[in-house]
């Protein structure tokens, strides 16, 4: 039903960094270019989710594809700054996960115009020469849907995998409540 693609989680190192040392005592998996952007990427090997960290020691791990996978990355991430003296201990300050994003599908092709005047204009963004996709904003859900002509859609902002699918089971029930006469 619903697949999480990305898990994003944030945390804090509770110390300031500089990133020109950080970048150099780490040159093999630190990519640094203040001129570009003014926070360090890290990335353990080419199929791994990507941190970011800041100067102020904050970081965020994205395209982790479970939770797991990004407490995972941050124990490897922690023991390296910790093996290099960067931080004077392996833990940080606080970590959390911030959001899901997830893909599920309606299993039919959807007219969005149809879509968009069921759920209310009030609730929904759909501009077919901008976005080729309805963006749906529930009032009873915390996460934004994305849906598509295909039926895929796109489950982003959610706090935890339950809440997701929540939303995209909400979103399949009132579809097919709307477009049951197609």
């Amino acid at each position: 039903m619903v697949q999480i693609v990305n898990v994003v989680a944030s945390g804090a190192l509770d110390v300031e960094l500089d990133l020109e040392i950080v970048a150099g005592e780490l040159d093999d998996v630190v990519d640094y270019d203040p001129e570009k952007y003014p926070g360090a990427y890290v990335r353990f090997g080419d199929d791994e989710p990507l941190i970011t960290l800041y100067r102020t020691g904050k970081y965020i791990i994205t395209g982790a594809s479970s939770e797991a996978e990004s407490e995972r990355l941050r124990e490897v991430f922690l023991g390296l700054l910790d093996r290099h003296g960067i931080v004077s201990s392996a833990e940080d300050a606080w970590f959390t996960v911030q959001n899901y994003v997830c893909v599920a599908d309606l299993e039919r092709s959807v007219n969005l115009s149809a879509l968009a005047i069921g759920f209310g204009l009030e609730v929904i963004e759909y501009e077919p020469e901008q976005f080729p996709g309805l963006v749906y904003r529930p009032d009873d859900h915390e996460c934004v849907l994305l849906v598509f002509a295909s039926g895929k859609v796109v489950i982003t902002g959610a706090q935890d995998i339950d809440s997701a699918e929540a939303a995209f089971v909400a979103v399949r029930e009132s579809t097919e409540t709307l477009l049951a006469d197609e």
